[in-house]
């Protein structure tokens, strides 16, 4: 063998220890607003499947929005998650997401978990993970019967029973933003009126502190997203244990239009340079893996197709049946948001 074929060859040969040194040079860089320390197994498995290192910002769904703005297009930002429907939906309009072709994520998550579709096909963020939002009521005191609608909430016959979140808050915006899809403007400000005269206290506090508030008597009735209430279920905490003793669960509108669902999900930034590792990223998050692990982890329900967590806290939760969930398009919901501040001004429901 000449010298020349041999130096050709040498020069292009690269060992598997080579290969694999180069593999972990990949990257995916994340800015997330899911701040759960579960959720560290999932950016591990991946990186331990792929080799794909994650870099990752950690800020909530606005300052994320106003990162990306302000970076534009020298933002190194390639994944992002959210968890609020609405600000994923403002993500799509103001242009922040790369709307990406993928069947895996097609196949995956249900149309209605999902961003429009573009002129091209392309899908602009992907739900991952759905929370229910209910009501909690005090047992002894409330009847299930008269809280077992969102309606329900705005009715004089629980004046002054009700905590809830700031009516600003974003996971309050995507309830009224599907209310307002389900009931019309006009209903619907009637009603948000009605919630606001019915309030036991001013809102303050998340939505744990809502539970708390009705185990506590300052109030009878609250609204909570589904994981805050299966994160006390599952504590072995006596307060805690004494607080979910006291409460009873209404799944609202199960004879009409289902249960409110709000998601986390994920997008392609606009100006990803990791494109492929952010697609691959997205992917695996729509697996039976992750997917089982949101639900376990953070006692979320999977956004994916044919996918049936064990929690042992959502199965009590429903009583280990199924509960018929609201299926009108997310971005539907967001679209609703400014609507539904202008309403909430004009009834003082701060």
């Amino acid at each position: 063998m000449s010298k020349l074929i041999k130096a050709l060859l040498s020069c292009c040969i690269v060992s598997a220890t080579s290969w694999a040194a180069l593999a972990q040079t990949q990257v995916v860089n994340l800015y997330s607003a899911r701040h759960y320390s579960t959720d560290e197994a999932l950016y591990s498995n991946f990186t331990k499947t792929t080799g794909i290192k994650i870099n990752r910002v950690d800020a909530d769904d606005a300052g994320i929005l106003s990162r990306l703005k302000a970076e534009g297009s020298a933002s190194p930002a390639d994944v992002i998650l959210l968890v609020d429907a609405a600000r994923l939906y403002k993500g799509e309009v103001d242009g922040l997401f790369r709307p990406i072709q993928s069947k895996v994520l097609n196949d995956a998550i249900p149309a209605h978990l999902r961003g429009t579709p573009a002129t091209d096909g392309g899908i602009a963020w992907f739900g991952l993970s759905t929370r229910a939002r209910l009501v909690v009521y005090n047992k002894i005191k409330v009847q299930k019967d008269d809280v077992d609608t969102y309606e329900e909430l705005g009715d004089p016959k629980n004046k002054g029973k009700l905590c809830i979140r700031t009516g600003s808050h974003p996971y309050n915006l995507s309830l009224f933003g599907a209310v307002t899809e389900h009931l019309g403007e006009q209903k619907t400000e009637a009603w948000l009126k009605g919630l606001a005269s019915n309030l036991a206290r001013a809102p303050k506090g998340g939505d744990t502190d809502q539970i708390k508030a009705v185990a506590a008597g300052e109030c009878d009735i609250a609204v909570t997203n589904s994981y805050y209430l299966a994160r006390l279920m599952r504590s072995t905490r006596p307060e805690d244990v004494a607080v979910v003793n006291k409460l009873g669960v209404a799944f609202p509108n199960q004879q009409s239009w289902g249960t409110h669902m709000n998601i986390a999900g994920g997008a392609v930034a606009r100006h990803a340079k990791n494109q492929a590792n952010a697609i691959r990223f997205l992917e695996y998050l729509a697996s039976a893996e992750a997917q089982n692990y949101f639900a376990n982890g953070n006692n979320e329900w999977p956004a994916a197709n044919g996918v049936n967590p064990e929690n042992p806290a959502l199965k009590a939760m429903t009583g280990g049946a199924p509960f018929k969930s609201e299926t009108i398009p997310i971005s539907a919901v967001g679209a609703n948001v400014t609507k539904v501040q202008q309403m909430l001004d004009r009834v003082g429901f701060k």
